[in-house]
């Protein structure tokens, strides 16, 4: 399967980060194929949909993503923990498409984020580096439920994230903000855990690992193999 490929719009305004993707700006954007499992074909389809939007402008990369999920959990609350110990929604960007010198960026559902940037991929001996940051950053996150009760069913969770341009510069080894026509490597990722209810309080299943849904497949469960993400075109 190649690699999905998505045509990212110009905004004429910001859009507004209310969690309302059908409405204003965010209209004019296309949605993404739904996520798959991260093994691709080889594995059943998940259980919950997730689907994202893209659009830019010469200071911002807007990204909004809508979530499927009748347990709303989260309880990481500390700036770079490791969010995907969470359900959470991930954006692995390689600006060059080299391979080499690319950023992840995680968020759960209480808005706690963790930015950081590989010089190379783990497999060949890269190393998270956490002290990457990405200053001025919007995040928001709207929730359709309420968090950490289990005495109810849930509809789900929208992140909307507006990425400067200038947190990639430094290591992109491409033009940022993007010349028009130029397309990125990027993919999406959406880490889900198995949840049981113990004392009146959601907890992971023990043992159980989590589920890998994504936007392109990896055909191997592991996000760095930036090879295999797809590919996002920035329109005039």
């Amino acid at each position: 399967m190649n690699p999905h490929r998505y045509s990212c719009v110009r905004a004429a305004q910001r859009p507004l980060f209310q969690g309302k993707l059908e409405e204003g700006e965010w209209a004019k954007a296309a949605w993404t194929s739904e996520f798959v499992d991260i093994e691709g074909d080889v594995q059943p389809l998940p259980r919950h949909r997730t689907r994202v939007k893209m659009m830019w402008d010469e200071d911002f990369w807007y990204i909004a993503c809508e979530m499927e999920e009748p347990h709303l959990w989260a309880t990481l609350t500390e700036h770079d923990s490791v969010i995907f110990q969470d359900n959470d929604f991930e954006v692995f960007v390689d600006p060059d498409g080299d391979g080499l010198n690319y950023f992840e960026y995680e968020v759960n559902a209480l808005g706690t984020d963790w930015d950081l940037r590989l010089d190379k991929p783990y497999r060949d001996g890269g190393r998270a580096m956490s002290d990457w940051e990405i200053p001025g950053r919007i995040v928001t996150v709207t929730l359709d439920g309420t968090l950490n009760d289990p005495s109810d069913i849930d509809g789900g969770w929208v992140v909307e994230l507006a990425l400067p341009w200038s947190a990639f510069e430094e290591f992109a080894g491409a033009p940022c903000p993007p010349r028009p026509r130029d397309a990125w490597r990027v993919n999406f990722s959406r880490v889900e855990w198995d949840l049981e209810v113990v004392d009146g309080k959601y907890r992971k299943v023990e043992g159980k690992p989590e589920y890998n849904w994504v936007w392109t497949p990896q055909h191997q469960i592991n996000m760095h193999a930036p090879e295999h993400w797809g590919f996002v075109e920035f329109q005039p």
